[in-house]
């Protein structure tokens, strides 16, 4: 170390800064270098908040399998002989955020004694929910005409298939079907 403090200041490094006074500790972060770690950290953080839902929902389907469970569309004298209603049940496995979308219709065909068949109320073709009329045993679909016989089997227009169906069964006098999943061209008989 000189005894001069003159020299001193010169053998420090070269400073940015203007006028006489020594250069500030190198190792303390400019507003430059904050900023710039600032806006990679909270960036960093939107990224996460946004990543990890997404890649939860896309991984989802590998860890959760559908569930199904048996639900009851009531008594079944709810649903004459020979006829055709609509019948609704809650999803079993609704949560308190659903509210109405919880509550999921399907149409019921009681053939007679306890033979039936319980149709999905949505059209084979995309989706959009098909309704019962009576005076022609059809149901029909408003979206892109689709038609269906009576016993769901397709009739007319684009739907590839006939209506899907639910798995029944009768127990103590209710009418019950196993939901949970809706049915798809992938899994007919969720």
């Amino acid at each position: 170390m000189n005894q001069d403090p003159a020299q001193d200041l010169q053998d420090q490094a070269p400073c940015a800064c203007s006028g006489s006074a020594p250069c500030e500790d190198p190792k303390k972060k400019t507003r430059r270098e904050f900023m710039l770690a600032l806006g990679f950290g909270l960036n960093a953080i939107a990224g996460a908040a946004v990543g990890i839902p997404l890649l939860g929902y896309v991984l989802s389907s590998f860890f959760k399998p559908h569930q199904l469970d048996w639900v009851s569309l009531g008594p079944v004298e709810k649903f004459p002989e020979g006829k055709t209603r609509l019948g609704n049940y809650k999803n079993p496995f609704h949560r308190s955020w659903d509210g109405s979308t919880a509550d999921i219709p399907c149409w019921v065909r009681h053939i007679k004694g306890n033979e039936f068949q319980v149709f999905a109320i949505n059209c084979a073709h995309l989706g959009c929910p098909v309704r019962w009329f009576e005076e022609s045993k059809l149901f029909m679909c408003p979206c892109h005409g689709g038609a269906y016989y009576e016993d769901g089997e397709r009739a007319a227009g684009p739907p590839p298939r006939g209506l899907y169906t639910y798995e029944f069964k009768i127990d103590n006098g209710n009418l019950m079907i196993l939901a949970g999943a809706l049915p798809t061209l992938a899994q007919p008989n969720a």
